[in-house]
C-alpha cells in the first residue's frame, strides 16, 4: 500500500446494489493479513487528524449530511457520526462493510452503510459534502473516474464540496518510485514489488505479507493521475473552484510529496 445497516427508510433506488459483480482486485484484496497491516497502520490518531481535515474542508457543522465513499471498514464515517453529522459509507467489500457494521454497533452510533460500486450512486443532491481517501481514486481508469466524478457532483446539494486524497499522484509517485520495498508493522513484514506502465499510465504491485509462519500474495492496480489531469476531471464533472495539500495540516503539496488532497466545491469558479 503506497500510501496506504441500512437505515430505516433510506431510499436504494438512489444507489445501484449489485448482488454479482465483476471480479477486480480491490474486491478481494483486503482481507487477511493486509486487513491487519493496513489497520496498524491507520492508527486513532491518524483518523482523528483526516476527520479534522475532512471537517474544516467540506465545512461541516454538526448535523450535516456527508459521503464516504468509498469508507472501507468506516473509521472516518464512524468517526464523524460521533461528532453527530449524518454518514452514509459506500464501499464494495463485503469483509469491510461487515467490520464497520461491528464497529458502529460497538460504538453506538448510527450510519448508513451501502454495499455497491464507488460509481454506482444515483442520489441527487442529498448530501452536504463528501470524501474518497485512501487512494481509491486510483483505482479507477480516466473514463471510469469522470464517471465517479460526475455521479459524485450530483449526489452533492448546490455548493457542496468534495476531498479526494491519494498517494498515487504522478508528483508524488514517481520521483521516489523503488522497484523493490520492505515495511514492517508490528510483527507483520510487507513486501511491494512496483512496476510502473507508462503506456496506461498504471501502477501494478505485488504485495507479499509476512506474519509469522503465514504468507499471503496480493496484485494490486492503481491508475497515476496528473495534479493537472485530476483537476480537469473534476471540472468536467461539474466542480469549480479547487484546492490542493500535501497533507491534513494543510501543507504545500510539491514534486515528491507523498501524499495528494484535493478539495473541490461544486458549481462555477468563483
Amino acid at each position: 500500500m503506497y500510501y496506504a445497516f441500512a437505515r430505516l427508510g433510506f431510499q436504494t433506488q438512489n444507489l445501484k446494489e449489485k448482488s454479482t459483480m465483476p471480479t477486480h482486485w480491490y474486491e478481494t484484496f483486503f482481507r487477511g493479513v493486509a486487513v491487519d497491516f493496513w489497520r496498524r497502520i491507520m492508527t486513532p490518531e491518524i483518523t482523528a487528524a483526516e476527520v479534522d481535515f475532512i471537517e474544516k474542508a467540506l465545512h461541516g457543522s454538526p448535523g450535516s449530511r456527508l459521503l464516504d465513499v468509498p469508507c472501507g471498514d468506516g473509521r472516518h464515517s464512524i468517526e464523524l457520526a460521533r461528532r453527530n453529522h449524518q454518514v452514509t459509507g459506500v464501499d464494495i467489500s463485503d469483509d469491510f462493510l461487515s467490520a464497520a457494521r461491528e464497529s458502529a454497533l460497538a460504538a453506538r452510533l448510527a450510519v448508513e452503510w451501502l454495499r455497491a460500486d464507488m460509481r454506482d450512486m444515483r442520489w441527487v443532491s442529498e448530501f452536504d459534502g463528501a470524501f474518497c481517501f485512501g487512494n481509491s481514486f486510483g483505482y479507477l481508469d480516466p473514463a471510469a473516474a469522470e464517471e465517479f466524478l460526475v455521479r459524485l457532483a450530483a449526489a452533492l446539494k448546490p455548493d457542496g464540496r468534495v476531498v479526494i486524497d491519494t498517494g498515487t499522484a504522478a508528483e508524488s509517485i514517481l520521483p521516489t518510485l523503488l522497484p523493490k520495498r520492505w515495511h514492517k508493522v508490528g510483527e507483520i513484514f510487507m513486501l511491494s514489488e512496483a512496476r510502473y506502465q507508462p503506456e496506461d499510465s498504471r501502477l501494478d504491485i505485488d504485495y507479499t505479507f509476512v506474519q509469522g509462519g503465514e504468507v499471503e500474495t496480493r496484485p494490486a492496480s492503481s491508475y497515476v493521475f496528473t495534479v493537472s489531469e485530476i483537476r480537469r476531471l473534476l471540472k468536467r464533472a461539474g466542480f469549480g473552484t479547487t484546492s490542493i495539500f500535501g497533507g491534513v495540516r494543510g501543507e504545500p503539496f510539491q514534486l515528491g510529496t507523498p501524499r495528494l488532497i484535493v478539495v473541490a466545491k461544486k458549481g462555477l469558479a468563483e
